[in-house]
């Protein structure tokens, strides 16, 4: 009869003794969908392939999947009606998804700064929103944020959206067309003047906060899910945020794991030290508490949604965000 120590033994000796507390803690991982306005591979989600390539969800004992939604909103209906107990849009989004009767919270948001800026062309007589009268602008879609902001932005300027030409131009015209001069400035985040600077633009960035309150991107969970499932919310919320917090503290640093968990950058990592510079500088920077949310921002640019008829009426600021995951 085999004791436990000569069974021990055994495994040791076929190299098998260090893999076996692994298995078992795998039997014990939970499996979680986490849901993204786009793929995770993109560079907007470095935070969060990183949670994911360092273990960080691991330790938290859940198994991460991501997959992708058709932008914040679609995150918010499906993340609201149960398809998935997470998901990731921008701080804005739950004023959208609220009016529309989605029961959703921010429980997170992933930066002090913006996801969308300003990407005007230096040395071209655009120095802000009050320059882009008569001109054409690119955005990503008329439903997006981008567009929301730009509204917020030449708000700023008294200018509306009948005094230029702002073409929806999708996720890849919306950088090109500004690339090729035809585009006096796009909103968006920076990595996609990066892009346009690899076509041979001369891009220079303007913060959109410091013209309309719009914020970085956020985590979203269900008032269903963080009733019942808090301690769930809180693994993925504290997991995220390490990621960022990394992002913060090792720059550069963190570029050859996340091209360990975004393969399809391997052989581009000078462009991603550029993107991890510019999303420090613009958009993650600038929290006193790290992923908490600011009401008052909230309640600034949920004033102006409802001002524009994006939303029909104000809710209480409370009900769009939750601040207990991250304090």
């Amino acid at each position: 009869m085999t004791t436990k120590r000569e069974f021990l033994k055994t495994l040791a000796a076929g190299g098998a003794i260090a893999g076996f507390p692994a298995i078992v803690r795998a039997q014990q991982m939970e499996d979680v969908t986490y849901l993204l306005p786009a793929p995770a591979t993109l560079p907007a989600f470095i935070p969060w392939v990183l949670a994911q390539q360092r273990g960080y969800y691991a330790r938290e004992g859940l198994k991460v999947t991501f997959q992708s939604g058709k932008g914040g909103v679609d995150v918010a209906k499906q993340v609201g009606a149960g398809n998935a107990p997470i998901g990731g849009a921008i701080g804005d989004t739950p004023i959208i998804a609220r009016a529309q009767g989605i029961p959703v919270k921010a429980v997170a948001v992933l930066g002090g700064g913006a996801l969308t800026n300003l990407v005007v062309h230096e040395g071209q007589g655009v120095n802000g929103p009050a320059d882009l009268k008569g001109k054409m602008v690119t955005v990503l879609s008329y439903q997006d944020t981008t567009y929301f902001s730009l509204l917020g932005m030449l708000a700023s300027a008294n200018l509306k959206k009948t005094d230029l030409d702002i073409q929806a131009a999708g996720p890849t015209g919306i950088w090109q067309q500004f690339a090729q001069g035809k585009a006096a400035a796009f909103a968006g985040p920076v990595d996609w003047a990066l892009n346009a600077k690899g076509a041979g633009a001369n891009p220079k960035i303007f913060r959109g906060d410091s013209f309309f309150p719009s914020m970085a991107q956020a985590i979203l969970a269900s008032d269903e899910m963080i009733q019942k499932r808090p301690e769930l919310i809180g693994k993925l919320v504290r997991a995220t945020l390490r990621g960022l917090a990394d992002v913060l503290k090792e720059g550069k640093g963190v570029v050859p794991d996340y091209v360990a968990g975004a393969p399809g950058f391997k052989g581009k990592e000078a462009f991603i030290e550029d993107v991890v510079a510019l999303y420090t500088e613009f958009t993650y920077k600038g929290q006193k508490v790290l992923g908490a949310m600011d009401p008052e921002r909230l309640g600034k640019v949920q004033k102006f949604y409802v001002g524009e008829g994006i939303v029909p009426k104000e809710v209480p600021v409370a009900e769009l965000y939750t601040n207990r995951f991250v304090s």
